[in-house]
C-alpha cells in the first residue's frame, strides 16, 4: 500500500475548515507533511521550537522548506536547559522534552487561534522505542502521516516526487541523545557533543 501513497493521501483525514498547527523540525517527515498540507489547501502554520539541543543547520533547513512551500512559519526560541526534568537526563528524557516542546507550540497556537496540533510521526516509528509517544496521546496531537500509513521510505519517495530539498536528508538525532542517560545535560556537555560531530 505504501508504494502508491502520494501527497494527496496525507490530508484525507483532516477537516479543511479547521486551522492547524504543525510541530516542525525541518526534517524529512515534517517537511513533507507541511508541503502536502499546503498543496492540499489546509490552513496550517509551522512552528519550530529551537533549543540548545539542536544543530544550527536544522534552522537553516526549516527556513528553506518554509520558503519552498510558501507556508506560514514561526521560530520560537526556548530555554530547554532551565527544565530540570529534562536536563537530569532520565531514561524518559524524550517524554519530558517533547512535552515541553509541544506545550510551547500549543501556547503559541492558542494565541493564533489554532486548535489542533499535528506532528510528523510516521508509520515506521516504533512507540516501544520512543517515550515521546505518550505525549501525543496526552496532548491530543494528530499524526497524519502515521494515520495514512506513510512509512519513512514512502515519505522519502513522495518527497522526491514533490522536489523537496529534504527528500534524502539523513535522520539527525538531537545533541541530548548523545549524552549517556543519567549524565546531566548542560551547555558544556552539549558543546562536547557538537565538537565531536565536527559542528562546533
Amino acid at each position: 500500500m505504501s508504494e502508491i501513497l502520494t501527497w494527496e493521501n496525507v490530508a484525507s483525514s483532516l477537516n479543511p475548515r479547521l486551522r492547524y498547527g504543525l510541530a516542525f523540525s525541518g526534517g524529512c517527515d515534517s517537511s513533507f507533511l507541511l508541503a502536502a498540507l499546503v498543496r492540499a489547501g489546509i490552513d496550517v502554520k509551522a512552528y519550530m521550537v529551537m533549543t540548545a539541543f539542536q544543530a544550527p543547520f536544522e534552522l537553516d533547513d526549516a527556513r528553506r522548506v518554509a520558503e519552498e512551500t510558501g507556508a506560514e512559519f514561526e521560530l520560537i526560541r526556548a530555554d530547554i536547559l532551565s527544565h530540570d526534568e529534562v536536563c537530569a537526563n532520565p531514561p524518559d528524557r524524550c517524554y519530558w522534552c517533547k512535552r515541553f516542546i509541544f506545550g510551547t507550540i500549543l501556547d503559541a497556537m492558542e494565541r493564533d487561534g489554532r486548535k489542533i496540533l499535528l506532528d510528523g510521526t510516521n508509520a515506521s516509528d516504533d512507540p516501544s522505542r520512543r517515550p515521546g509517544f505518550r505525549v501525543l496521546a496526552e496532548l491530543g496531537v494528530v499524526s497524519p502521516l502515521r494515520d495514512a500509513g506513510f512509512s519513512k521510505d514512502c515519505v522519502r519517495a513522495a518527497s522526491r516526487l514533490m522536489g523537496l530539498s529534504t527528500a534524502d536528508k539523513p535522520n539527525f538525532s538531537c545533541f541530548a541523545t548523545r549524552v549517556p542517560a543519567g549524565n546531566r545535560i548542560d551547555q558544556a556537555a552539549l558543546n562536547r557533543v557538537e565538537e565531536s560531530l565536527g559542528l562546533g
